[in-house]
């Protein structure tokens, strides 16, 4: 088990829309070719000198970078603080492969060593650090003259480090910023609250109140989706031949589909996890990893609840908001008894959904007394069907 507790400050990024004239678009296209060129050689590089048994850091990178644009005028054109940016990109893929290599991890798992970017399948992205950009007038100008202009749709709460401008599926360009913010405090409540993962209910929780039902926002349009697929599907193009203006429609709206669930899905995470740590000072959840439910008969159910990005909403609220989290383990939870804290000899299986103790007799619903046990596990231990009582002084919680 581990706790997380909210700082004084911390990194948060905030991503804004970009609007852009024929002519910043163009420029912006022009630099992502050169950003995507440096990648390319690093790769040629990095291979070489695995080949030939040598170390390729993003020193050695940086200094080939400097030879490159010295030896290609267009190249020089561009700014260098994205150029310099995509190397250090490339040498932390590259390092997260080779630790993935030494660790021994299965081949599924690893991070892959970093591959050649393609021209048409590579997504623009450009990092810019704080000597690269500028924001004056409410307008983002970024270094080699290209100037932008951003749909504000809140402000920034500090003057930001960093920036990436990025394009989506959608052709859509966005800046997000990085900058440092300030812990917002909410007032204290006093309660504590448990959590539990599932499929039929995202979060099953202590507080009635609090119990997060699978919204299905993805089941909702699946014959929309499905129709947008079956048109792709119908219209695909030959290896080598150029798709249709049928084929480039119903790609766009497959992708227009999927990204409005993906932000439906944030929606409801964020609102969910705001109430749960607004209304509760200590938060023991269930530190869930959902791999291996992607090959049960629940993969689709459980990919549309998104339950990990639930939990990854939970845990930055309450790291914003400076409240205390647990993530405990998950083992036996269907096991042990959440009043008394007894095992069971024996696992229940899934369509077992109420929970009966043979130590103290306590019947309750089987995901209510998981979240119950989080508790116990957290040293948060009930103190009747509403109340939850802290059992232990906060001295003595982990770091």
């Amino acid at each position: 088990m581990t706790a997380s507790e909210g700082g004084e400050s911390g990194h948060a990024r905030y991503t804004y829309r970009l609007r852009m004239s024929s002519t910043a678009l163009a420029a912006l296209l022009a630099e992502w070719d050169r950003c995507r060129w440096v990648w390319n050689q690093c790769v040629v590089t990095s291979r070489a000198a695995h080949k030939a048994g040598r170390e390729c850091g993003p020193a050695g990178l940086n200094r080939m970078l400097t030879g490159w644009r010295a030896e290609h005028g267009w190249l020089r054109g561009g700014a260098a603080v994205p150029q310099q940016q995509i190397i250090r990109d490339f040498a932390k893929s590259r390092a997260k492969a080779l630790r993935d290599i030494r660790g021994r991890l299965p081949m599924r798992q690893r991070a892959g060593m970093p591959k050649f970017k393609k021209k048409h399948l590579a997504a623009p992205t450009l990092n810019y650090t704080r000597q690269g950009f500028r924001l004056r007038d409410g307008r983002l100008r970024l270094a080699g003259g290209i100037e932008l202009t951003v749909v504000w749709s809140r402000s920034l709460p500090a003057e930001p480090s960093s920036v990436r401008v990025f394009r989506d599926c959608l052709g859509h360009w966005y800046a997000s910023f990085v900058v440092f913010t300030q812990v917002e405090m909410l007032p204290t409540t006093g309660q504590v609250i448990g959590v539990d993962w599932g499929v039929k209910e995202i979060a099953t929780t202590t507080s009635d109140d609090h119990d997060l039902v699978h919204p299905e926002h993805g089941k909702k349009v699946a014959v929309r989706l499905a129709r947008y697929q079956k048109m792709m599907a119908r219209r695909k193009p030959q290896r080598g031949q150029a798709a249709s203006k049928g084929y480039r429609t119903a790609k766009r709206q497959a992708a227009k589909t999927y990204k409005k669930i993906a932000r439906q899905r944030q929606g409801t995470a964020r609102k969910w996890a705001k109430a749960v740590v607004r209304d509760h000072d200590v938060l023991a959840v269930e530190d869930f990893r959902p791999k291996f439910l992607a090959r049960s008969r629940m993969a689709r159910k459980a990919a549309d609840a998104a339950i990990s990005a639930t939990k990854a909403e939970l845990i930055h609220m309450a790291r914003k908001h400076g409240r205390i989290l647990y993530l405990v383990t998950p083992a036996h939870t269907t096991m042990d008894c959440g009043r008394c804290g007894a095992r069971a000899k024996h696992a229940l299986p899934l369509s077992e959904r109420t929970y009966t103790c043979t130590a103290c007799g306590a019947v309750s619903p089987r995901d209510k007394n998981s979240a119950r046990v989080m508790l116990l596990r957290a040293g948060l231990a009930p103190a009747g069907a509403d109340r939850i009582r802290l059992d232990r002084s906060p001295s003595d919680r982990a770091a």
